[in-house]
């Protein structure tokens, strides 16, 4: 790789920053849920935010977005999975300085309690409900417009992905992966549609062998692990009205 040119000067462009932000979803009593910290400084000390921080020299975003996860949270050393959103790059998003964030996405069934890191005072779930209220705190930055952001995203991909298995431990039941739609969409898709579309996409689930089932005096419920296939064809379409 070559260097740059020898009359280059980087001091005549102006600072900017990259950082990462974010948006961890679970889902706590029923609930789809957020995880915020609450900023320890300025700016907007006490003030509530999405996890996230500066992307180091020596990282890309997504290894930055996994520290960050570790750091500000006691999310670590777990199977999540973890997409890029999109990019924001307003001017004034940060009185700071020029920053430009990449959002991320973090899926994961049943996820603990959690404890601040060193860079935040407080951490906690937010159920989104409360959150989208009127009367829920306002965000710092410009952390309504990402998380609003990664709620559409979350949303519209259960319609056309098997994502929805990602918010469930294994080995789960039929009930338990229909919960998961209503916790995202608000309203649980029709019983007989949702059924079909699960077990005659091959590979959305895969039923767990009777010898993993135990030698109790009663079989339960059939159970499933996910299975190796990510799209839906045709999607199944949230239910309207």
């Amino acid at each position: 790789m070559s260097g740059a040119p020898e009359d280059y000067d980087a001091s005549s462009y102006p600072s900017v920053a990259v950082t990462v932000d974010l948006a961890v979803f679970t889902i706590r009593d029923g609930s789809l849920s957020v995880l915020l910290v609450q900023r320890g400084s300025d700016p907007f000390a006490g003030r509530w935010a999405l996890p996230g921080g500066f992307v180091e020299p020596d990282e890309d975003a997504l290894t930055a977005a996994r520290r960050e996860l570790a750091e500000e949270t006691s999310l670590t050393g777990l199977d999540v999975h973890l997409e890029q959103l999109a990019t924001y790059s307003a001017p004034d998003r940060d009185p700071r300085m020029r920053v430009i964030s990449i959002a991320h996405v973090v899926l994961a069934p049943g996820l603990a309690e959690v404890s601040a890191g060193s860079d935040a005072a407080d951490a906690r779930w937010w159920t989104v409900e409360d959150l989208l209220d009127d009367e829920g705190p306002a965000l710092a930055f410009d952390h309504d417009r990402i998380l609003r952001d990664a709620l559409d995203r979350v949303r519209s991909k259960l319609e056309y992905t098997t994502l929805a298995a990602q918010f469930v431990g294994e080995p789960f039941t039929l009930a338990e992966l229909r919960a998961v739609y209503a916790a995202v969409w608000g309203t649980a898709p029709d019983l007989g549609t949702f059924r079909r579309k699960v077990l005659s996409t091959d590979g959305f689930v895969v039923p767990v062998e009777d010898s993993d089932l135990g030698t109790s005096g009663t079989r339960p419920p059939l159970l499933f692990r996910r299975g190796p296939e990510t799209a839906l064809h045709p999607a199944m379409l949230r239910p309207t009205g």
